[in-house]
């Protein structure tokens, strides 16, 4: 049986940068096991794994709908770093850096699952993804979010030194169960 394909959803894009780095980062919450671990060579079932799991509420849609090849050239190229937390030992969350160039860093992706949500990570966990964007020494770091994220996504890339400098609007066409499944069971 098949299921009908969701509406598309209108959104607001919000663009944001950063032009020097903070002058301080949030601590790492304490009596907390976690750790945060750069991937190398991400095997492109375990990106997919983490975009459907930390993205299915926000609609993140773009990387699940790659072909391996397309996905493998993005990911696997020079100027790519994600990094996954973890929490307890299991996977948590990720960020996803993209090195446009040695002057612009972009946090392309940056999220966590909903069973790290509300335990104090979030602020620390961005701080950390700032900093590893800055690692680099890049002239300036961007980020979007939109509406669809987390409601306190924009507030608290704010909070921790970005400016919106833009915003645009898109239309997202959600996946349908079969959709999302064909792609992360891929």
């Amino acid at each position: 049986m098949s299921q009908m394909q969701p509406d598309p959803i209108d959104v607001t894009v919000v663009f944001l940068e950063m032009k020097a780095p903070p002058s301080s980062y949030p601590p790492a919450p304490y009596n907390r096991q976690i750790a945060l671990l750069k991937t190398g060579n991400t095997p492109l079932h375990y990106y997919r794994y983490l975009t459907d799991r930390v993205g299915r509420k926000w609609h993140w849609v773009n990387s699940l709908r790659k072909s391996d090849e397309e996905l493998a050239a993005e990911l696997h190229r020079e100027g790519r770093e994600i990094s996954v937390l973890y929490l307890d030992g299991a996977p948590a969350g990720f960020f996803d850096i993209n090195r446009i160039s040695p002057e612009i860093s972009d946090l392309a992706f940056f999220g966590m699952m909903e069973h790290a949500m509300g335990q104090g990570l979030g602020r620390w966990f961005l701080g950390a993804a700032i900093a590893a964007c800055w690692a680099t020494r890049p002239q300036l770091v961007t980020v979007q979010t939109c509406t669809l994220d987390h409601p306190a996504a924009l507030p608290l890339y704010q909070k921790l030194g970005f400016t919106p400098v833009g915003q645009s609007r898109e239309t997202i066409q959600p996946m349908s169960f079969e959709e999302r499944s064909d792609s992360v069971m891929r």
